[in-house]
């Protein structure tokens, strides 16, 4: 007896063994024929899905809310003006301000024109009998061109990083005064590794503008720029891509073919050059837009990458603004001829400026309407063929009760006017659950209104578990990628970043990793530090909702990647 029942043990294990071995076989044979990056995604969806399984989900039925049919309101979202600092302060009454782009205006090796402004002030130039002094603000030249052309706050003087911000200004009604073309050399141009840089010269002969949307164009090369309704480089990169494609019509149906199918082939467009040197250093990008003066003050970018330049020069020009007496038209004269002598020229070669003096502008000047409508192009066609799906992943747990939820949904309501009716949206809220408030759809008229109603209808309560409320999101995008496979899907995580509860960063980074959706967060009354190590993983911005101009930031990232 005791043989037969060893004898039947044998033959259940060697059954059960064959099995086993036939089923990874047929497993084996099932995976011979998929790449390996098919197999990794087939094993991190069933991850992806054991994890929602795991969450406590309820859905919301939803509500319409009231809309606001009117586009957005550039001028309404920005904030008051004294959120820009003033890194030069006039020292007489008989002065005039000037808003300055932050590469020159700043400190350290991008303090230049702040050093010559204070020691403008301190010569104590007379103009008309009377010492004259120079204010200078510290803003960028997209934003500064937003509150000079919206009016909402017109400075005496301005100069941007390059010409094409001041034919938008002209070109919206605001009388300018070119007082000189130059304030200190400067160029725009493409870094790019020297590996690709050498590879690109093998096929194409050369290395410039037109060779690489060529190589863009056949997925050779994997490129970023920057937010062309913000950006100095990434506008003159725009309208020199366009130029490349039809010379003869930047804005014609050529050069808008061109443009969509170079840019189907764009990895990455940021809201900042340091959201792209981030994804540069990640391996992610082989180039991206950058000025001299920023490369060469760069040692992990001199050493290793190679600098091409392109576009219009980025000469800092100056404009007088408005109807200006007569007296402030002299002090900024003045001050023009102070800053551009020989002793202040040396001085702002030794901060990276005044190199590569020998290019000339590749492009004539621009007119400012036509620069609009390449933005408008750019707006349009950005995203090539592939309309967005997105999802708002809400924080509405009790930390974020009061003054932080107030300000997520004011954040949401007014910039919502920038999601793009051809995108989807959707959107969730957790705290120690999660609840999808609106699931994903086109955003139409009927959609909006839902969204509206939505946001509306966030309380908050309970702990925060927002690595959940990031898979619930995850899958609702796998499920609508399963069903609309030409679509470009992004998350939007809006918390204080104090998570307390449910599954861990741990659990869902390699699966962000495998699926490519980038995480933008928006941290209010935050821990940042958190957020970033969410946004961090594919290369998204994170920002500091506690400002200002949160409405103005959100409005310009929904701009960009939506």
């Amino acid at each position: 007896m005791k043989n037969k029942k060893n004898s039947f043990l044998l033959s259940g294990f060697i059954i059960v063994f064959v099995f086993v071995l036939v089923y990874a076989g047929v497993k084996l044979t099932a995976n011979l024929g998929k790449s390996s990056v098919q197999v990794a995604a087939e094993n991190v969806g069933e991850r992806l899905s054991k994890l929602y399984s795991d969450i406590s989900i309820s859905t919301d039925k939803p509500t319409k809310g009231q809309i606001d049919l009117n586009p957005a309101d550039v001028a309404e979202t920005l904030p008051d003006i004294s959120k820009f600092p003033i890194t030069v302060e006039n020292t007489t009454d008989n002065f005039v301000e000037i808003f300055s782009s932050t590469e020159k205006s700043g400190t350290g090796v991008d303090g230049w024109l702040t050093e010559v402004a204070t020691e403008f002030n301190q010569a104590k130039i007379e103009v008309n009998g009377k010492p004259a002094s120079v204010k200078i603000r510290n803003i960028a030249s997209g934003t500064a061109t937003d509150y000079i052309k919206t009016r909402k706050y017109i400075p005496d003087a301005f100069t941007p990083s390059n010409e094409l911000w001041g034919e938008i200004v002209k070109a919206n009604g605001i009388k300018t005064q070119l007082i000189t073309k130059r304030l200190v050399g400067n160029v725009p141009g493409i870094v790019i590794s020297k590996a690709k840089h050498d590879a690109l010269v093998a096929k194409y002969g050369s290395v410039n503008v037109k060779t690489i949307t060529e190589a863009i164009s056949n997925n050779e090369f994997a490129m970023g720029y920057t937010d062309p309704f913000a950006s100095s480089t990434g506008l003159n990169f725009l309208v020199t891509a366009l130029n490349t494609f039809d010379s003869s019509n930047m804005l014609g149906e050529k050069a808008v073919k061109g443009f969509e199918k170079f840019q189907s082939n764009v990895p990455f467009t940021a809201s900042t050059t340091i959201q792209m040197r981030d994804a540069a250093k990640s391996g992610a990008l082989d180039g991206f837009v950058l000025e001299y003066q920023t490369y060469v003050n760069a040692a992990d970018l001199t050493g290793s990458y190679v600098f091409t330049p392109f576009g219009v020069r980025h000469d800092s020009p100056l404009y007088a603004l408005g109807e200006l007496p007569q007296n402030k038209l002299d002090v900024i004269k003045k001050f023009a001829d102070f800053v551009t002598q020989e002793k202040y020229q040396k001085i702002a070669k030794d901060k990276g400026f005044n190199g590569l003096e020998d290019y000339k502008s590749e492009l004539a000047p621009v007119d400012g309407n036509l620069l609009a409508s390449a933005q408008k192009v750019w707006k349009e066609k950005k995203n090539g063929t592939k309309p967005i799906v997105a999802v708002f992943v809400t924080d509405v747990s009790g930390s974020m009760a009061g003054a932080p939820l107030n300000r997520l949904k004011e954040s949401l309501l007014k910039g919502q006017k920038y999601l793009g009716k051809d995108n989807s949206i959707g959107l969730v809220s957790y705290s120690s659950n999660v609840t999808i408030n609106l699931p994903i759809a086109k955003y139409d008229t009927n959609q909006q209104s839902m969204f509206v109603g939505a946001v509306n209808s966030l309380q908050a309560s309970g702990g925060t578990a927002t690595f959940d409320g990031i898979i619930v999101a995850l899958k609702m995008i796998q499920d609508e990628l399963a069903v609309n496979p030409n679509m470009k899907p992004i998350l939007f995580v809006l918390s204080d970043g104090e998570t307390n509860e449910g599954h861990s960063l741990k659990d869902i980074k390699g699966i962000v990793e495998i699926y490519k959706v980038p995480i933008y967060t928006i941290g209010y009354n935050a821990n940042i530090k958190a957020l970033e190590s969410i946004s961090s993983i594919n290369e998204a911005a994170s920002i500091n909702a506690d400002t200002d101009d949160v409405v103005y930031k959100l409005g310009n990232l929904f701009n960009v990647q939506m």
